[in-house]
């Protein structure tokens, strides 16, 4: 049974293991959705530092619940609906619970020099980043700022849609919702978004060709679709 599904079979020989508790079908299962998952939690949540101890939560109530899944809807849509109801959860505890966190400009000790010091000095690397990845990371920026600015009610679809391109169907069974209001969502978060990337996407035109920067190319194109669909 673990050959089959480990060689491609589909999710009712998956489902097979898992219920069955095999610890090779769930580190599979990890496997499979950890990197989507994370991407998703990540964009949903008010602060993306919480975004691994949001993915653990994810998968440790998949790994309770999975002999309750009935396949009403996929695997897939099923373990994404875990994780928007757990960011939704991490972002209520977020605004019970306020934090004071440690700032980045928080003074701590005098260096050898006599000067304060703070965490933001003593992260920083001298080496300067190339170029292109200095680039990659300003569009990952204003793209990740973008999606934080959009109401949470609308930003989820967006992602879904644009991000993990899961379709219309799919994002119905995520959030339970009628596919014309996903349809109504998508289009009022796209609406948000426009204005924020417009100019950023007007002024920082990708200059290498797609063959020589695919990351930066394909970041790119889910800039544009985000802002021109």
């Amino acid at each position: 049974m673990a050959s089959t599904w480990l060689l491609g079979g589909d999710d009712a020989d998956l489902l097979v293991g898992l219920r069955e508790g095999s610890d090779i079908a769930f580190d599979w299962l990890v496997n499979r959705f950890q990197a989507p998952v994370y991407n998703l939690v990540y964009q949903l949540l008010d602060d993306p530092n919480d975004a691994p101890d949001t993915v653990q939560e994810v998968f440790l109530k998949v790994y309770r619940g999975i002999r309750d899944f009935r396949g009403e809807c996929s695997l897939k849509t099923w373990i994404y609906r875990i994780a928007v109801n757990e960011a939704s959860n991490q972002r209520r505890w977020w605004g019970r619970h306020r934090r004071r966190e440690l700032s980045l400009e928080t003074p701590l000790a005098l260096n050898e020099e006599g000067e304060q010091t703070t965490l933001a000095s003593t992260l920083t690397d001298d080496a300067a980043l190339p170029d292109q990845e200095a680039a990659n990371q300003e569009l990952r920026a204003a793209v990740q700022g973008a999606l934080a600015e959009i109401p949470v009610v609308f930003r989820g679809v967006v992602i879904l849609r644009d991000v993990e391109d899961l379709s219309y169907e799919e994002i119905a069974e995520v959030l339970r919702i009628r596919v014309g209001t996903v349809k109504s969502r998508l289009a009022r978060g796209r609406e948000f978004l426009r204005p924020k990337l417009a100019r950023y996407l007007e002024t920082h035109r990708p200059q290498a060709e797609a063959a020589e920067a695919p990351a930066r190319a394909d970041e790119w194109n889910a800039a544009q679709a985000s802002v021109c669909l």
